[in-house]
């Protein structure tokens, strides 16, 4: 299980640092993706593997369905890491998300996102105002 929120500099050779406690849980690999809201998403190899089953059985028929596939599968990348626990993001990825100096790292259960430090900035101080609406919608979904 991921959770938490960790900011980290992207050195000159475009390595990130992923949290330490998160690195176990990445040992059979990891992948790294375009997310939604402008972040990346990293997923261990196992949970990559269960989104990417989900992703391939989706009808072909239907554009929505076509187009979340391509965004999320064509922008993959498996990952390596270094004996630091740091991750090269490709450059296209990087463009992506918007990420420069500074990233934040957030652990969000089954996967980790990676936003540009101003891009999550602004995301949380907005989602955050409309924490109480966001509940009530949530509640009629059963949460």
């Amino acid at each position: 299980m991921f959770i938490g929120e960790y900011t980290y500099s992207i050195d000159e050779k475009k390595r990130l640092s992923v949290p330490p406690k998160f690195r176990r849980q990445f040992k059979k690999g990891a992948v790294i993706t375009r997310g939604l809201d402008n972040c990346l998403f990293l997923y261990s190899r196992d949970e990559w593997e269960k989104l990417a089953k989900k992703l391939s059985e989706m009808p072909l028929s239907r554009a929505d369905a076509r187009g979340f596939s391509r965004i999320m599968l064509s922008g993959a990348m498996e990952v390596d890491f270094d004996n630091l626990g740091r991750i090269l993001v490709p450059d296209y990825l990087r463009e992506y998300a918007k990420l420069k100096k500074k990233a934040v790292v957030a652990g969000l259960y089954n996967r980790v996102e990676i936003w540009g430090e101003d891009e999550w900035k602004a995301y949380k101080e907005k989602t955050e105002k409309e924490a109480g609406d966001i509940a009530e919608r949530l509640n009629e979904l059963g949460v």
